[in-house]
Formats: C-alpha cells, sequence, structure tokens
C-alpha cells in the first residue's frame, strides 16, 4: 500500500455507474455468497486457508459478483476496467510489501532485531511490556504517519521480544496494532487522517481536534486492558532470560551502533520521505551494517567459510530475497531469528491481488453504491445516520477489502446528509476515521489485515481480539452519538 499515493487515485477513481441500478439483494447476493465461501473455507483449512484456498475464494466472490453484473446488463469491459483501476492502486503496496520482507532480512541478519530484542528484554517485563508495546507504538506512528511503517520496523522487534519473554503472539499483535493505528488516526502526516476530512468537506486540523474527543478515551481503555493483563498473564517455564541474552551475544555481535539504521529510517520518514524509499535506504544500510558487524554470518549464508565478494554479494540476497534462518542453541529463538525475505510476502500479494479483483468487480457493477444508499435509507434520526455511517464503513472494508474505499464511497455518499442534518463535515470526518481506518486490519483479506498479518506473522484471528483499539472505536463513536455527546453542529444549516 503506498499510504502517500492512494488518496489521489481514489479521488481520480470516483465513477458513476452507469448501468441499471442493482436492488439491494442483488448487490449483496454476492457479499453472502462470498462470506459463506470464506466460512466454510476456513473451517476446512484452519489456520492453512491464507496460503492460498482463500485467495481462490475471493475469485469465486468476484465471478459470482460478475454474473450479477451480466445480468444487469454491465459489460465485461467496464467490470475489468474497475479490476485494473483497483489494482493498479494497489501498486505501492505490493512493492512496500516486498521492500518490507527485503528489510526482515537485511534486519534480521546485521543483528538489528536481535540487538532491539536483547535491549529490549533488559528493559521490559512482562508486567508493562503490553501496554508500553501501544506507546511505543503511538510515538512511533504519530511521527511517521503510517502504522504499516510502525508495524514493519518497531512492530516486528516488540513481537520478537514478547515471544521471548513468553507472552501470547497475538497479545503483542494487538497491542501492536492498536499503538500504530491510534498514531496514524491522530497524526498529520497519515494520508487516511487527511482522506477523510477531504471526502466530508472538513479541515485537516479540525478534524484532529474534533477525533481527540473519541479517541482518547478509546486508547485509555485500551491501555487500562493491557496494563490489567499485564499483571495477570503468567510466563512460568520460560527460558531463563539469563541464557537467551547469553544466546544472542554468542550468536551476533550485539552494540548500540546498529540502532543507527532504524533511527536513520524513521528519520527520513518523519521528514516525509516516501516510505518506499525510506525502507530501501534501511534494507541498503542494513545489508552495509551486516557487512561490518556480522561478516561470519554473512559468508555462512553465501555459501562459503570466509567473507569475500562472492560470498558478501550472495549472503546479502538470500537474506533480501528468500527465507533466511540463524541458528542458535536455543530452540525458540531459531525460530524467533528467522525471516522469509521478499519472497515470504508473496502469499500477502497473491491475497490483495484477489481482494482488489472482487472489490473492483463490485464497485464496477454498482454494488457498492448501492449498499450505501441503502444503510442511508434507514438513517430516520441523528444516531441513525452515524450508524449507517460505521456499518457502511465496516461493510466495505469487508466487501471492497480496502480502507480507503471504506473511507470514499461513504464519504462521498453521506457528506450531503451530514449537512442537510445541520451537522458539521468533522461528525462525519471522525466517523469515517472511527469506524473505517481502524477496522480494516481486523478483516483478513483487507489489504490492511492482509499485510499486518504478513509483516508480524500472526493471523489476524489470533490477534483480532487483542486488537482493542481498533474494535472499540466505532463503539465510542456510536456511544457518543447515542448520548450526543461533542455532536458539531453548523453554524447555518443547509437545506437540500
Amino acid at each position: 500500500m503506498s499510504e502517500k499515493k492512494q488518496k489521489a487515485k481514489y479521488r481520480q477513481n470516483e465513477k458513476v455507474i452507469e448501468n441499471r441500478e442493482l436492488n439491494i439483494w442483488e448487490a449483496l447476493i454476492p457479499v453472502f455468497a462470498l462470506v459463506a465461501m470464506l466460512a466454510y473455507n476456513v473451517y476446512v483449512f484452519g489456520d492453512d486457508a491464507l496460503s492460498g484456498s482463500n485467495q481462490f475464494i475471493l475469485l469465486l466472490g468476484g465471478a459470482v459478483a460478475a454474473m450479477v453484473g451480466f445480468f444487469n446488463k454491465v459489460s465485461y469491459k467496464q467490470m475489468i476496467a474497475e479490476v485494473a483501476e483497483n489494482v493498479k492502486s494497489t501498486t505501492g503496496a505490493l512493492l512496500i510489501l516486498l521492500m518490507v520482507g527485503a528489510l526482515s532480512g537485511t534486519w534480521l541478519v546485521s543483528g538489528i532485531i536481535p540487538a532491539m530484542i536483547y535491549y529490549g528484554l533488559q528493559i521490559l517485563n512482562p508486567t508493562i511490556f503490553l501496554a508500553a508495546c501501544v506507546i511505543i507504538c503511538a510515538i512511533i506512528s504519530i511521527a511517521t504517519g503510517s502504522s504499516w511503517t510502525t508495524a514493519a520496523t518497531v512492530g516486528i522487534a516488540l513481537i520478537g521480544i514478547g515471544e521471548a519473554l513468553g507472552i501470547s503472539l497475538g497479545m503483542t499483535a494487538g497491542a501492536v496494532l492498536s499503538g500504530a493505528y491510534f498514531g496514524d488516526k491522530m497524526s498529520p502526516l497519515s494520508d487516511t487522517t487527511n482522506l477523510a476530512p477531504a471526502m466530508a468537506g472538513g479541515d485537516l486540523f479540525s478534524h484532529i481536534k474534533y477525533m481527540a474527543w473519541t479517541t482518547i478515551p478509546t486508547v485509555s481503555i485500551t491501555l487500562i486492558v493491557f496494563i490489567i493483563l499485564g499483571f495477570t498473564i503468567n510466563t512460568s517455564g520460560v527460558a531463563d532470560t539469563d541464557a537467551i541474552l547469553g544466546t544472542i551475544d554468542s550468536a551476533f555481535n550485539v552494540n548500540g551502533w546498529l540502532f543507527i539504521v532504524p533511527i536513520v529510517v524513521i528519520f527520513l520518514i518523519v521528514k516525509k520521505t516516501p516510505p518506499l524509499a525510506a525502507l530501501l535506504i534501511g534494507t541498503l544500510l542494513g545489508g552495509v551494517f551486516a557487512l561490518i558487524f556480522q561478516p561470519e554470518i554473512v559468508s555462512k549464508l553465501g555459501g562459503g567459510e570466509q567473507l569475500n565478494f562472492e560470498t558478501g554479494y550472495k549472503g546479502m540476497l538470500n537474506a533480501i530475497t528468500v527465507e533466511t534462518s540463524i541458528a542458535t542453541d536455543n530452540p525458540e529463538l531459531n525460530d524467533l531469528f528467522s525471516a522469509k525475505g521478499m519472497k515470504g510476502m508473496l502469499g500477502t500479494i497473491w491475497l490483495i491481488i484477489c481482494a482488489m479483483v472482487f472489490g473492483g468487480i463490485m464497485d464496477g457493477i454498482g454494488a457498492l453504491q448501492r449498499i450505501t444508499k441503502s444503510l442511508l435509507s434507514m438513517a430516520k434520526t441523528t444516531f441513525g445516520l452515524f450508524a449507517s455511517t460505521v456499518g457502511s464503513c465496516l461493510a466495505l472494508n469487508v466487501t471492497a477489502s480496502d480502507q480507503y474505499l471504506a473511507l470514499v464511497v461513504p464519504g462521498k455518499m453521506f457528506s450531503k446528509a451530514y449537512k442537510e442534518r445541520g451537522l458539521a463535515p468533522e461528525n462525519l470526518s471522525r466517523t469515517l476515521e472511527d469506524s473505517g481506518t481502524v477496522t480494516s486490519v481486523l478483516v483478513p483479506w483487507n489489504t490492511c489485515g492482509a499485510y499486518h498479518s504478513g509483516v508480524l506473522g500472526v493471523s489476524v484471528g489470533e490477534y483480532f481480539f487483542y486488537a482493542i483499539f481498533n474494535w472499540l472505536s466505532p463503539f465510542m463513536t456510536l456511544l457518543f452519538a447515542a448520548f450526543k455527546i461533542k455532536i458539531k453542529q453548523l453554524v447555518t444549516p443547509t437545506t437540500a
């Protein structure tokens, strides 16, 4: 996902479907079919469903949508054009995923990730670890404006530390994503934070200020829950920390100089360097540091006993492109010190492409617009309007498989209705973020769910419950709407 490029692309992709309008049941046929097929497929394959079968099910869902389209005189050319537009919009996402795989390989081989784990084990203990994950990721994500970059850098290291501490991977991933999406949501550098007010017709900083009313209570509850969990988790049976530290120290040349690389990457992104360029620089710097600080590891990966140009070149290319493992005398660390390289991202890329095919056909036949229109028609009260917006965003995250469409389509459809009710655009933009941006990571076939699951190595099912901030946010925005808390009115209500 090219987070800084897709906003403009989705703005351009605001076509009006010219075919006969579907009725709501026709629009929902592909959704029901997809949900039923995915449910059965996950039942049969379990955790292996994302290895390929879910991808094919998404294509079958697209085929069902296409049949609905043909029945309603939508041309094959029109559907394929929408699919092409959708897939094109994910070009940056696919490249970033490949670069994340490359970065994880060089950061492992160079000792950067082991160093983070080494020092993190000495600073963080199970009691404060989960809450600290939320805070650390929130700070990084606010600074970078990117939940994706936060997960791909600090998030990976925290997953490693949590695993070494004996903490559930799902808990750690949930804490990482809660903090990352809080920061992404509140950062003026975030593309979704800019996109939401643009769709609603509001102002960026007014949007951020107004979002704080629902976001601060939500993240506060999230922190309290993780603090309580920290006092209750059982880490008995975990290998002694001293033994783990000794193993890391013997396998890698661990020192503070290695932190130069992640600091440089974070600095570049804060300075608004495109994420793809920053990750590429981080990958190359990781490779240089690997040659300097871990020559023995690089030479072994290159198939030689001593480091020379050939073994160094081959070792680094292997770390970047294919699966890499660093053997130690600790079985737990052997699993931890492995990276999949660019090859390991291909399954996630496959999933995103298939999701975009389904979403593109649904958009091409007019189903997405029809579903949103039906939700809007049910909004008879102010609370109903907010609830319809939330439902629309959630439905689009599931059906269109992309958070940007979950902001753009409802934003376009509901902006007039909010104005007619005398509601300021901040109400809509806040609701879009509270329900569209943060819940995207909770859907396995959504681009965000697929990305974070692939990068962190934790399935959506494992972290869903613990991504407290993400699933609590829609409830918080509905609570504020129900009790009419901070519902900003237009100075001069308009009537259509």
